[in-house]
Order: C-alpha cells, then sequence, then structure tokens
C-alpha cells in the first residue's frame, strides 16, 4: 500500500506536469553545437572575396555559437553604428594608451584613423562560452601571429582576379581609384597566402555553397 508520501508525491506530479524550460534547452542545444576546437578563427582574405557573406552564413546555421570580434577605432560613430555592437569608439589618447599597455593582438592606421583588436575583447566574449572570429587584413595577420595567439587561420581566396574585380566592380560603391587599390593589395594578400605556415585552411570561392561547406567543415573538425 502506498504510503501517505508516495501518494502526496503522486498527487502533485500528476497534478503539476513538467513545464519545458525553453532558455535551458536553448543553451544545452548551442553548446552541444560548439565547435571541439574553441580556439578563435582568424578569416581573411581580399575585399570582395566574400569573406563576410561566408561567417554570416555560419551564424545564421549555428545560432549562439559564435561571436565577431569588435574591434576599437578612433573614428566617430556613422549613422546607424552602436557601440560595443559595430566597434568600440574610443579617442586617439586612449588607443595609443592601449597600444603602449600591448593590450591589442593587432592594430592598423587607415585614413587618419586607427583600428585595433584587443586582446580583453576576444577573452571577454571567449568567456560568454562561444568561439570568436576575427575578420582580419594581411597586416593583422602577421601581427597575430607575432604576438604568439593561439588561433586558427584560414585564408579565403577568389576563383581567379578577373572574378575579384568583377566583384568589387559589381558593387557599385567603388571608384576606379578604390577599385585599383584594392585589386592591387588583393595580389599581395594572396602572394602572402602561399607563404608556408601561415594558414590552416585556402578556400577558393568559387561557388558559395561548396566554399561554405568546406569552411564550416574547417571550423568544425576536431583539434590535431
Amino acid at each position: 500500500m502506498p504510503t501517505f508520501v508516495q501518494r502526496a508525491v503522486h498527487s502533485f506530479t500528476r497534478l503539476t506536469p513538467l513545464r519545458p524550460q525553453p532558455l535551458l534547452n536553448r543553451a544545452f542545444s548551442a553548446m552541444a553545437d560548439l565547435p571541439p576546437d574553441r580556439r578563435p578563427i582568424v578569416v581573411s582574405g581580399p575585399s570582395g572575396v566574400g569573406k563576410g557573406t561566408l561567417y554570416k552564413l555560419l551564424f545564421a546555421r549555428h545560432p549562439n555559437c559564435f561571436d565577431l570580434s569588435v574591434s576599437h577605432t578612433t573614428r566617430d560613430p556613422r549613422p546607424g553604428e552602436a557601440r560595443g555592437v559595430d566597434y568600440h569608439y574610443v579617442s586617439m589618447s586612449e588607443f595609443e594608451s592601449l597600444i603602449a599597455e600591448n593590450g591589442f593582438v593587432e592594430h592598423a592606421k587607415f585614413g587618419g584613423n586607427r583600428y585595433g583588436t584587443s586582446k580583453a575583447t576576444i577573452e571577454e566574449q571567449t568567456a560568454k562560452g562561444r568561439v570568436v572570429l576575427l575578420d582580419i587584413e594581411m597586416e593583422g595577420v602577421k601581427q597575430i601571429k607575432q604576438c604568439g595567439m593561439d588561433a586558427r587561420y584560414v585564408f579565403i581566396a577568389p576563383p581567379d582576379m578577373k572574378s575579384l574585380e568583377d566583384r568589387l566592380r559589381g558593387r557599385g560603391t567603388e571608384k576606379e581609384e578604390s577599385v585599383q587599390k584594392r585589386l592591387e593589395q588583393a595580389k599581395k594578400e594572396l602572394e602572402y597566402s602561399k607563404t608556408p605556415g601561415v594558414h590552416d585552411r585556402i578556400i577558393v570561392n568559387d561557388d558559395l555553397e561548396k566554399a561554405y561547406a568546406e569552411f564550416e567543415e574547417f571550423v568544425y573538425q576536431k583539434p590535431a
């Protein structure tokens, strides 16, 4: 015969069904979908090659697993930009103080403004339990290599220079001088990408789904 306690538990369970916990379920789902290798991923490649398209697809297909590193800059926010989302906006003196304190994994100067990726930002984003992606140009890759940060490196390449030129012109936002500068820079980046040991993987973006499949496979591969 059931005891009083057993009858009480049975009644409570029958009258009070367990409620689903969507937030907890989503958290466990995200953890299950995280890559086995949690090191930051440095994505580089010429302007117009489709880097952003690839990692935005990754973010959409694996929600709550990745964060794009938010860089520091000394330029003013543009309309529609948000602090801490698009950039961390700081003064020139604050930026230079971070340089003096060795606070950046990489930094550069463009058009009179400074841009950089801080060590603290990467650590904060990693602490959230997500894998951090850094969209970095060639000089930044060199600096990150020199600072000794443990990361994975993937280079996105165009099928050929003609295809890259067509993509740049297809944007409809580039003046001729800008197109030529970007193409010259692309030649340097492609040449640097051939340096042995610089990148863990080079992906040719000649077909979006094919390139994405290779990109996703690289991101989710097990540590060596």
